[in-house]
């Protein structure tokens, strides 16, 4: 049985070919039962998840993830996974990967597929909410989806944001740390949080006409990332619905409050990718992408991994 570690992964998931083969998951006919949610102990920020997906003549994959609020003072990732990927008619396991790695890369994979409908262009500066494990993902993603040329890292923790920014450095765009919030959104034309916040860091006040929010970190219904005005100024869409109705909370909170309804959501990431729904409708619009993560994502990723090919440098 072949395994895959974190190393190996990444010499492998090259970005620009991976967010490829997401858009060709979303086109495709998969199925990715919803995600079973566990609280672990007394659930006060642990919680297991249990994610699996399959295609019709191709293998059946299972994420297992564990998600531990208070990891981050312990010097450890808030977020770890393994990926076990079956042979659909025997049963026989076939791999098993490091989830954790192929969770960070599919993920910014995601958003930066869905920055290529949703996002302008010649949407060129980059602000990245969030300086753990995910943050230079999604950044180097997204440089690979539009053509990205300066970035900012906004984070809690000034010291751990120009930790980010420096390791970021030689991949092709200016990248700093941001110390003002507000100043940070209102230069970037892509937004892209990826914290564990439970209140909102985004204010609807300083978005402008044409920008893009990327919202990845909130997995349940009590925590969100952006308040009540950014999700009624912005054109909505979300990588699933079945997924985002139940476990986004800037969607189930304003909606329950009737800030917004649900036809204000426009599409889920598959109608993009089909072209049954279109994206970005104008210059000045607004969009936000809401993800939750769904295992079709992780599914592809694995499938793609296993497939090999030479190593290569992935980013």
């Amino acid at each position: 049985m072949l395994y895959l570690d974190g190393a190996a992964l990444a010499a492998r998931l090259h970005r620009h070919e991976l967010i490829n083969r997401l858009q060709q998951a979303f086109a495709s006919d998969s199925t990715a039962p919803p995600r079973q949610h566990y609280a672990l102990g007394d659930g006060a920020g642990r919680s297991l998840l249990i994610m699996p997906a399959w295609r019709t003549g191709g293998p059946v994959g299972v994420k297992l993830v564990t998600v531990v609020d208070t990891n981050a003072v312990r010097g450890l990732p808030s977020v770890n996974a393994c990926y076990v990927l079956i042979d659909c008619d025997t049963g026989v396991p076939r791999a098993v990967l490091d989830g954790t790695e192929l969770t960070l890369r599919r993920t910014g994979a995601a958003s930066a597929l869905a920055a290529r409908y949703l996002a302008r262009p010649d949407a060129a500066r980059l602000l990245m909410v969030g300086t753990g494990a995910l943050a230079p993902h999604v950044v180097l993603s997204h440089a690979a989806a539009r053509p990205i040329t300066a970035v900012r890292i906004w984070g809690r923790r000034p010291e751990r944001a120009r930790e980010v920014a420096t390791a970021l450095g030689n991949h092709g765009f200016s990248v700093e740390p941001c110390d003002d919030l507000a100043a940070g959104v209102t230069w970037a034309d892509i937004v892209s949080c990826a914290t564990l916040s439970s209140t909102p860091l985004i204010e609807g006040r300083w978005l402008r006409p044409g920008q893009h929010l990327d919202l990845i970190g909130s997995f349940r219904p009590d925590m969100r990332e952006a308040d009540d005005t950014a999700v009624a100024r912005a054109e909505l869409y979300v990588d699933t619905r079945a997924g985002a109705l139940a476990e986004a909370g800037e969607l189930v909170q304003t909606l329950a409050s009737g800030v917004i309804g649900l036809a204000d959501i426009r599409a889920e990431l598959s109608e993009l990718v089909r072209g049954t729904a279109p994206g970005r409708r104008a210059p000045d619009t607004i969009t936000l992408f809401k993800s939750v993560g769904t295992a079709i994502e992780d599914l592809a990723a694995a499938e793609l991994a296993v497939e090999g090919g030479a190593p290569g440098h992935a980013g």
